[in-house]
Order: C-alpha cells, then structure tokens, then sequence
C-alpha cells in the first residue's frame, strides 16, 4: 500500500497547485456569463 499511498499524495498535490479558472466560479467572469447566455433566450419569430 505504500505505492497507493504516494500515488494518493502526488495527485492531491497536484490538484492543489492547479490554478485554472472555471466559467462557473463566482466573481465577474461568471456574471458575464449568466447575462450572455440569458441575452440568448430572445424569442424569435417563427417564419409562416
């Protein structure tokens, strides 16, 4: 189990220097989004 346990030490140090941010994570960037995707929901016309 020694292996395991490296391998589990070494993947949850990895995730913690993992810095990439997510569309969905709060702040301004993702009220953009939420105001992007809702300026999408117009109604359109159907054609005859």
């Amino acid at each position: 189990m020694k292996t395991n346990a490296r391998f589990i030490k070494s993947i949850t140090k990895t995730a913690a220097e993992n810095d990439t941010v997510m569309p969905w994570a709060r702040g301004s960037r993702r009220a953009a989004f939420i105001a992007k995707r809702n300026a999408d929901k117009t109604p359109r016309r159907k054609s005859a």
